[in-house]
C-alpha cells in the first residue's frame, strides 16, 4: 500500500472511527463503502482498508453478501467485557488510593459532580459521554501504570458505543454515583475503593443489557442479513440517529 493510500486508509478510519463514538452512525447501522468514498472522495481500496481496521478494533462486522454494520455483541460478549473491565479498574482503583495526588484527587471529584449533573438531566448530551470518559480515564491515568491505562483505554472504546445508548437516566440511577465512586477512590482505602468499582461495574452491565436488549434480538433474527432500512431498524426499536448534514471534518478521536 502506498503512502497516499495509507494517508487516505487512515483519514477514513478516523472519520468513521469517530462518527460511531459520537453516535452518529448506531449498532447495527449498515456502512456503505460506495457511499462513504464518495463522500470522502476517495477509492475504495483506502475505505475497505479503514472499515477492516475496525472490524479489527471489534466496532464494525461484514458478512458475505450482506455488507458491514456497525457490530452489534452478543450478550455473552457484553457479559465478558464487563468481567474484563472490572478487573482492570478494580486494580486502577487499587493502584489510585497508593498514588493519586491531593490535586488529583480534588480534580476527580470536580468530575464526578459535573457528570452526575449531566447524568441527570432528561435527554443525556454528548458532553455527559465526553465527560464521563474522560473521568474514567482520569482514575486510570492517576494510577500510574501506562500498560494499564492503555488496556482500559481500549475496552472503553466499545463502552462508549454502549453508553451513547443510555440517553435518559433510569429511576434507580443513584443521584450522586460518580461522586460516591470518587469519595470511594479518594478515601485512600484499596479495600473500599475495590467494592466501590465493582458495584458501579455491575450497575452499569445491568443497565447496559437492558438497553442492549433490542440488539440482541435484531442479531439473532437476521443472523444471515442486515437490516439495511432505517424505517425497518426503527419499527424493531432499534435507534438509528437521523444523517448529520454537516460536513466531514478530519479529526482525531
Amino acid at each position: 500500500m502506498t503512502n497516499v493510500t495509507s494517508s487516505l486508509a487512515h483519514q477514513a478510519y478516523r472519520v468513521v472511527r469517530q462518527r460511531i463514538m459520537r453516535g452518529e452512525l448506531s449498532l447495527g447501522q449498515v456502512i456503505s463503502r460506495r457511499k462513504l468514498a464518495t463522500e470522502l472522495g476517495m477509492s475504495f481500496l483506502p475505505v475497505s482498508e479503514a472499515l477492516q481496521r475496525l472490524e479489527v478494533e471489534g466496532l464494525l462486522e461484514s458478512r458475505p453478501r450482506a455488507g458491514t454494520r456497525v457490530r452489534i455483541p452478543t450478550r455473552d460478549e457484553v457479559e465478558g467485557h464487563f468481567v474484563v473491565r472490572e478487573a482492570l479498574e478494580v486494580q486502577a482503583a487499587i493502584l489510585f488510593t497508593r498514588t493519586a495526588r491531593p490535586a488529583e484527587r480534588r480534580e476527580l471529584r470536580t468530575l464526578a459532580s459535573r457528570v452526575d449533573s449531566l447524568a441527570a438531566q432528561p435527554m443525556r448530551t454528548l458532553v455527559y459521554a465526553m465527560l464521563h470518559h474522560k473521568l474514567h480515564r482520569r482514575v486510570a491515568e492517576y494510577a500510574r501504570c501506562p500498560a494499564l491505562t492503555d488496556a482500559i483505554e481500549k475496552t472503553h472504546a466499545l463502552a462508549s458505543i454502549w453508553l451513547g445508548l443510555l440517553r435518559h437516566p433510569a429511576p434507580s440511577d443513584a443521584p450522586r454515583r460518580h461522586e460516591q465512586l470518587v469519595d470511594a477512590l479518594a478515601s485512600g482505602d484499596p479495600d473500599r475503593a475495590a467494592a466501590a468499582v465493582r458495584e458501579h461495574v455491575a450497575v452499569g452491565l445491568h443497565r447496559t443489557l437492558e438497553v442492549l436488549d433490542p440488539y440482541f434480538r435484531m442479531r439473532r433474527d437476521h443472523r444471515e442479513t442486515f437490516v439495511r432500512s432505517e424505517r425497518k431498524q426503527r419499527l424493531q426499536g432499534i435507534g438509528v440517529p437521523r444523517r448529520s448534514s454537516s460536513k466531514v471534518r478530519y479529526q482525531s478521536v
